[in-house]
């Protein structure tokens, strides 16, 4: 696979609070600006993670704390700036960084290249009480929603839905540490929504329930793009959810690139609708019932596992990122269906998988990410076993068992 010419002599910044050690994403965008001979800058924490341990860092600085004002983004972003020199092409990895470079876009235009997206677009898109109304608006499918105002309103709420449901804290990115509080869980009885809205003021943003959509075979599926300057969905596509962490509800540890016009014009059309500029991952599951594919996230910044859409001519979406914004041409290459996405920490047996693949931490080229990996693995999974159980968050709670879903992961497996 070619790597397209980028412009050397732009550094890039990778922003990210989330404190993450083993943020596969990262790796993944350090690797694919570095191997274009980009030198590469991270402003994240990274003790005790193998990203690094990559040969292709020019440098690693210290983040805004997580929950960080805009002004500590800036301070952060501005002392950087003043270390390179030079403009750099700036790619939030967390919703929280790319949320503070939508609202901080013209303040940091002395140093830093951004899309020109619509002033608040990346805040509203990301949360997820704006994002339903937006669907609504815009005729897109998405779960019956609800955004009760009282701990009563939430429990007559579920009910009305029908139980189970989803709930979710509408800007995930706002939850504080050590609370117990995650960012979608599945609620079973009209009691647990109410307690859970009573959180509401601890969680920093509100509370939601959506209708929950049952799991299975075929159902979980993510485009990934970038919509260049005058709009075009660039670097990207369609791709099927055939693993996830936690099952069913989690991030993906298997992902295949699948064509799938439905999901791709969906894609097109909502960007296409909201203006939307830069860099793009979303995530759609589909109704078993009716077809519909619903959109459930819009995050506006690269998805963990966008290097799964590497085409033939070597462009993802943040190299489709960086070529646009210093002017270059995007090259068309081919879409390789098939082709799959690992994340070997997660899913360990599914690096046997025959297809065109690629690792999320291991590379021939790049061999101290891979090596670091199972030590600082072994050792926080022994520290989560260990910690006390009332220091320890609760799990999502799992959706109900398909037996379905299990056969065909098993069947993807081998």
């Amino acid at each position: 696979m070619s790597v397209p010419p980028l412009d050397t002599r732009v550094p890039a910044v990778l922003l990210r609070t989330d404190p993450n050690p083993f943020h596969h994403g990262t790796l993944g965008a350090v690797r694919s600006l570095g191997r274009a001979g980009v030198e590469v800058h991270l402003v994240a924490d990274c003790a005790g993670s193998p990203v690094g341990g990559t040969r292709f860092l020019a440098g690693i600085h210290a983040p805004p704390p997580p929950g960080a004002a805009l002004d500590e983004f800036a301070a952060v972003l501005r002392r950087v700036a003043e270390r390179l020199s030079r403009p750099a092409l700036l790619v939030p990895l967390d919703d929280a960084s790319a949320v503070a470079a939508g609202r901080l876009r013209e303040q940091l235009s002395y140093g830093y290249l951004l899309p020109a997206a619509p002033a608040g677009l990346a805040e509203q898109v990301a949360d997820k009480a704006e994002l339903a109304g937006l669907c609504a608006r815009l005729g897109i499918p998405h779960p019956a929603t609800a955004l009760p105002g009282s701990a009563p309103e939430a429990a007559a709420a579920a009910r009305e839905l029908g139980l189970p449901v989803v709930a979710k804290w509408s800007r995930p990115w706002l939850l504080p540490a050590g609370e117990g509080l995650r960012s979608t869980v599945v609620v079973r009885t009209a009691g647990e929504a109410a307690a859970l809205y009573r959180r509401t003021a601890r969680a920093g943003s509100r509370l939601l329930l959506q209708a929950f959509l049952p799991p299975g075979p075929d159902r979980d599926w993510f485009f990934h793009g970038y919509a260049d300057r005058g709009g075009a969905v660039r670097g990207g596509g369609p791709g099927r959810k055939l693993r996830a962490w936690p099952p069913g509800a989690g991030l993906t540890t298997v992902g295949r690139w699948t064509p799938n016009p439905q999901v791709r014009d969906l894609a097109e059309r909502l960007v296409d609708a909201l203006g939307y500029r830069g860099v793009f991952d979303l995530d759609f599951r589909r109704d078993g019932a009716t077809g519909a594919y619903h959109l459930l996230d819009f995050n506006p910044r690269p998805g963990a596992q966008f290097r799964l859409f590497a085409d033939t001519a070597g462009v993802d979406v943040v190299r489709a990122l960086h070529l646009d914004l210093t002017g270059r041409p995007v090259p068309q290459g081919a879409p390789v269906p098939g082709r799959t996405f690992v994340v070997e920490n997660y899913a360990p047996l599914a690096v046997l998988l025959p297809h065109p693949r690629e690792l999320a931490w291991h590379a021939r080229d790049d061999l101290g990410p891979g090596a670091a990996l199972w030590p600082l693995w072994t050792r926080h999974s022994l520290g989560r076993l260990l910690a006390p159980r009332t220091a320890r968050p609760p799990l999502p709670v799992p959706a109900p068992h398909d037996p379905t879903h299990d056969a065909t992961e098993r069947a993807s497996s081998h």
